[in-house]
């Protein structure tokens, strides 16, 4: 009988990766058009003290009088990241990445960092319903995830993007309300729609947050997507004082999500987030900073990433130009999936993990 305790080892040994591999969380997050300069070097202090972009004085100054701009207006990701993850995108010391699209806008953008690779079809944001299946749709239809992954976005144009119709992931979008599964979310939904609707289409990160919070604690997602937007919208609107106030917040929300996750033993030590953004800003001109998309915006196209997690380790320096397009695989990866199973044809995974 001593083989069948061999073939049991054998067998354990097996099915420990698997295992393991079904235990593991994702926290997906990104920032509309957050430029990479903001994140790596901070407030611009030119442009902050342009009164064509500065509307109160005080509001930027807390991100310009300090010894240390970066770590003054992000300081979570210039810091536990940095320290504990991996950042990259800093082209003034060398690191590098970039859209595999040649649109430089949003919905082109999400919808590469979702599946993996661009699709030239899409030419405007109000493209409708995505044709391409996002990995999140590919995690919803496996068993293990099966109504298990959430989107909580604050542009609504995401129900499009991700197909909610069709893919069965469960989208919280724009102005939407959420279901009020909980006291706290029939509160948000109150609150939401007693708010000042700035946008149409997209609503106030602070909604956004507070849904996504919820979600972590009720809904208890495998895999949770959360897509902030006031960045864009404030740089477009030349409000470059309110384009460092959203950011200094997304970048609190983001800690406090990984405080949240920290602190749940359902997801402690078991979750990976991953922080990027869809497009870059223009750059040149004083004002080219408002906008964004090829052809007439150069530097539009330079984007940047944050990983935290398990067996996350910086990549070997010296590499080619990262892609945007490699957010899709690295998720996966960090889920312990093969990404080929998703898509073979899309981008690889960035070299952040243990190897």
């Amino acid at each position: 009988m001593r083989w069948l305790a061999v073939l049991a080892a054998l067998l354990a040994v097996g099915l420990a990766p698997a295992a393991a591999a079904q235990d593991r969380r994702l926290v997906l997050v990104t920032l509309d058009g957050l430029h990479w300069t903001e994140v790596f070097r901070g407030a611009d202090p030119a442009r902050a003290a342009d009164k064509a972009f500065v509307h109160e004085a005080a509001l930027v100054r807390p991100f310009v009088e300090t010894p240390d701009r970066a770590d003054a207006l992000m300081p979570f990701l210039n810091g536990v990241v940095a320290r504990q993850g991996v950042l990259i995108g800093d082209r003034g010391h060398g690191s590098c990445m970039a859209l595999a699209n040649d649109k430089w806008f949003s919905y082109p953008g999400y919808n590469e960092i979702l599946t993996g690779r661009p699709d030239p079809a899409i030419t405007s944001n109000e493209h409708g319903p995505n044709r391409n299946v996002t990995f999140l749709e590919w995690l919803n239809r496996r068993p293990e995830f099966a109504g298990r992954v959430r989107a909580v976005t604050s542009w609504a144009a995401y129900r499009d993007i991700i197909n909610a119709e069709r893919s069965g992931v469960a989208v919280n979008a724009g102005w939407e309300s959420a279901p009020s599964s909980s006291p706290a979310e029939a509160m948000i939904g109150r609150m939401q729609q007693d708010a000042p609707r700035l946008w149409d289409t997209v609503r106030l990160d602070v909604f956004t947050h507070a849904y996504a919070l919820e979600a972590l604690r009720h809904a208890r997602p495998k895999v949770l997507y959360v897509a902030y937007g006031e960045t864009d919208d404030f740089a477009h609107e030349g409000r470059y004082d309110l384009t460092l106030g959203a950011a200094r917040r997304a970048d609190a929300y983001i800690a406090e999500l990984w405080r949240t996750l920290q602190a749940d033993p359902e997801y402690a030590g078991k979750t990976t987030l991953i922080v990027t953004t869809d497009h870059g800003r223009g750059e040149g001109k004083p004002d080219a900073w408002k906008h964004h998309g090829k052809p007439d915006h150069a530097g539009s196209d330079a984007t940047w990433v944050a990983v935290l997690g398990p067996g996350v380790t910086p990549p070997k320096p010296g590499g080619p130009c990262a892609a945007t397009a490699q957010v899709a695989a690295t998720a996966l990866q960090a889920l312990g999936l093969d990404w080929k199973a998703f898509d073979a044809a899309a981008a690889p995974p960035l070299d952040v993990f243990a190897r």
